[in-house]
């Protein structure tokens, strides 16, 4: 992680008036970097469109950073370190939004609660989460907004119920803290949940499965990027489609494998077969943003920041490259 943070610091040295910069000409590919700060299949689509030059396509030389907390991302977009981001709309996010960052969400690449929630085997309902220690990313960040949203849904208040909710860090080291009994249970990606299942630890939900609406993973960029060069957020989102479109053909199994481990650092790319059946199912090639599920972040977090109940998500949504998309028909099937 510390390389890679490196990378972002020091390697990034085009700010915004980069935007400027003619498009289009094969011999000089367009520079971008894309950071994302959540570790998950989820991101899959940006591993695959990197790995089967998607974006080389298109004229982008596209750099990926993986950054530990949307803060940090943030922050690379305000300096124009990045250009864009995924990510779940997470308080840090909407934050930045209400603080007047002129962030947009152009696209969601996955509109639905999704991952699992895992507990210590003697944990068997919702209710036997009374009095435990939940783990969570960051307080306000993606996953926290998973958790809270998946308690609520099964009628349980922390505050009431006794919960504590811990801050331990990522995927890799909540899954630590399951296994040495530090925490009683966490939300994690898929291919993690499924790691902590074999090792004898138990699924309490599949959160794909509890109907919950929410941007789950976005799209966003600087308002100034979108109004100056939309045909580099143009060229990304194509790439993306595309990448989806490749996931999706069972065909590409395992190339996308490779992808996926190579992404989350997995030593094996069968260590990523779990994951991969569940990332087929996460995206839709029509990457609308979806209004109910910002709109749905937006009055768990407005609870506690007025700044944040302030938001409406139509206003933080800019859908018109999308628009242009489904125009020219990316979003329809290919042939067979």
């Amino acid at each position: 992680m510390k390389t890679l943070l490196s990378v972002l610091i020091i390697a990034v040295v085009l700010p915004f008036p980069f935007y400027d910069v003619p498009l289009g000409a094969a011999s000089t590919p367009t520079k971008l970097v894309i950071t994302y700060a959540v570790f998950s299949e989820r991101e899959g689509a940006l591993f695959v469109a990197r790995d089967q030059g998607f974006f080389r396509k298109h004229g982008l030389d596209v750099q990926l950073v993986y950054v530990n907390t949307a803060s940090v991302a943030l922050s690379a977009l305000a300096r124009g370190d990045s250009h864009l981001n995924t990510g779940s709309t997470s308080g840090a996010i909407l934050g930045a939004m209400a603080g007047g960052l002129d962030l947009v969400f152009v696209a969601g690449l996955v509109n639905k609660l999704t991952g699992a929630f895992v507990v210590a085997p003697e944990i068997k309902t919702p209710m036997d989460l009374k009095g435990k220690t939940i783990g969570v990313t960051s307080i306000g960040g993606g996953n926290w907004v998973f958790t809270m949203l998946a308690l609520e849904h099964w009628g349980i208040d922390p505050k009431r119920d006794g919960i504590s909710i811990r801050v331990i860090g990522n995927e890799a080291v909540r899954s630590q803290a399951v296994a040495s009994g530090n925490i009683d249970g966490a939300t994690f990606n898929h291919t993690f949940a499924y790691g902590l299942k074999r090792q004898g630890y138990r699924i309490l939900a599949d959160l794909s499965e509890l109907g919950i609406p929410y941007q789950g993973t976005t799209v966003f960029a600087r308002r100034s990027l979108v109004d100056q060069s939309p045909e580099v957020v143009e060229k990304v989102l194509t790439a993306l489609v595309e990448a989806i479109a490749f996931i999706q053909d069972p065909a590409n199994k395992a190339p996308v494998m490779k992808s996926l481990a190579k992404g989350l650092y997995l030593p094996r790319a069968e260590d990523a077969a779990e994951g991969y059946e569940i990332m087929k199912t996460l995206y839709e090639r029509r990457i609308y943003p979806t209004v109910e599920g910002i709109q749905n972040a937006i009055r768990l977090l407005g609870t506690t920041n007025e700044k944040i109940r302030g938001l409406k998500a139509e206003d933080v949504i800019d859908d018109r490259i999308v628009k242009k998309l489904e125009q020219k028909g990316l979003f329809q099937p290919g042939p067979k």
